[in-house]
């Protein structure tokens, strides 16, 4: 052998085992990450993940792109199309890495012919990677030598199993959403369109025969709304993609249910006459606790001009009208900071999360309340304008906004 062709196979050499070797680290990237994401039931602490990578790189032009628009049902919209997208997004990533992985290994290890004895390039290399990977077969690139095969063979199983994961992992997402979302909507009729603490107790008070809240009411509520954090939680921690996947309505999301109980559950932490504070302890610690984990999984970062969502004016407001529905709460310097205090334990986690996902808090209440989603529907104003008068009846004059609707 003489000294160029010498150097020559040297280098191939080299090249091969190189590529062999980014090939290998590719494919346990990409599975690990898979893993973690669709598998692993936990929060991963490792600084680097190949999800939280497209996500980061994928949300912020996103979201940069949604801020350019200016109408605010077409915002939410765009928005409302970034969850279910970026889902098939990464599936996809996932599986061009591993096509990719599998072909640096291929054509590090060689023994691959094409008909017609045509050269192969490393994109034909690509393409065959695909086709095994995806079992399309067409044989028109054939592997030669004993690990072609066997890493033939290895691709074409992973693809199998790929493929599985994306039929299971979809539903299980979805189911996941939905059960969020369902007691989102049930509480609308409870706490109104956005919600707020303030107009909850007053409907649960509105609902007791005696001045102030049925105990048993209130306990019953918040302990749905215990599971339901507890729930969220895991969910979101389990597929952090629902993050991303917004309700159904653009004046609900998860963060302004969570927020909204965190709200109410502080208020009679903070002291509300004739209530006890038991249940409310345990939904607050569980409604928190998803607070702050899940400013995690989103990279929400400390905000410390975050703005003041009570300020003393509005404090007395929310007051008074919680004593006009007949719940006194507690206005004296220890009520009033232990109040502050319960709110620093969360609204600087809920405001990061609805900063970066650009949602809106809501507030502690409505000056004017608007109407709840189930009052409102595209044919009201037609139905009171046309439809009574057909009938030979006076249009109904509806009440004005906070009185009972039914």
């Amino acid at each position: 052998m003489t000294a160029p062709s010498i150097s020559a196979f040297v280098v191939n050499s080299h090249g091969s085992v190189v590529a062999t070797v980014f090939g290998v680290v590719i494919i346990w990237v990409v599975l690990l990450d898979a893993f973690e994401t669709v598998v692993l039931p936990r929060r991963v602490l490792r600084h680097f993940r190949l999800t939280a990578y497209f996500y980061r790189r994928t949300w912020i032009p996103w979201r940069a792109i949604a801020r350019r628009i200016k109408t605010t049902s077409r915002q939410q919209n765009f928005l409302g199309y970034f969850g279910p997208l970026s889902l098939i997004l990464l599936l996809g990533f996932w599986a061009a890495g591993l096509i990719f992985g599998f072909a640096l290994i291929q054509h590090g290890i060689g023994g691959h012919e094409q008909l017609g004895n045509e050269p192969l390039t490393f994109g034909r290399i690509v393409y065959h990677s695909g086709e095994t990977f995806f079992t399309l077969g067409y044989g028109d690139i054939v592997p030669t030598s004993g690990p072609a095969r066997a890493l033939a063979v290895v691709e074409a199983g992973m693809g199998f199993a790929f493929l599985g994961v994306v039929i299971g992992y979809i539903p299980v997402v979805y189911t996941s959403f939905s059960r969020r979302e369902i007691q989102i909507s049930m509480l609308d009729a409870r706490a109104g369109s956005p919600p707020s603490a303030a107009e909850l107790l007053v409907r649960l008070a509105g609902r007791s025969e005696d001045p102030g809240v049925d105990q048993k009411v209130l306990d019953e509520v918040l302990r749905e709304w215990e599971l339901w954090a507890g729930g969220l939680l895991e969910s979101q921690i389990s597929y952090p993609v629902l993050s991303f996947f917004r309700s159904q309505h653009s004046n609900q999301s998860w963060v302004g249910a969570l927020t909204t109980m965190l709200d109410v559950t502080s208020l009679v932490l903070a002291g509300i006459e004739g209530v006890h504070p038991g249940q409310a302890k345990i939904t607050f610690a569980m409604a928190r606790h998803a607070a702050v984990d899940l400013a995690q999984v989103v990279n929400a970062r400390y905000d410390p001009e975050a703005p003041d969502r009570l300020p003393d004016a509005d404090l007395d407001a929310l007051r008074g009208a919680l004593a006009a529905a007949g719940l006194r709460l507690r206005s004296d310097e220890y009520g009033r900071d232990k109040l502050t205090r319960l709110r620093s334990m969360y609204e600087p986690y809920v405001h990061s999360t609805a900063r970066n996902l650009m949602l809106t808090l809501p507030p502690w209440r409505f000056e004017k309340k608007g109407r709840d989603n189930w009052q409102a529907g595209p044919w009201d104003k037609l139905i009171q304008s046309r439809g009574l008068a057909v009938l030979g009846q006076k249009p109904a004059t509806p009440p004005p906004p906070g009185e009972d609707h039914f």
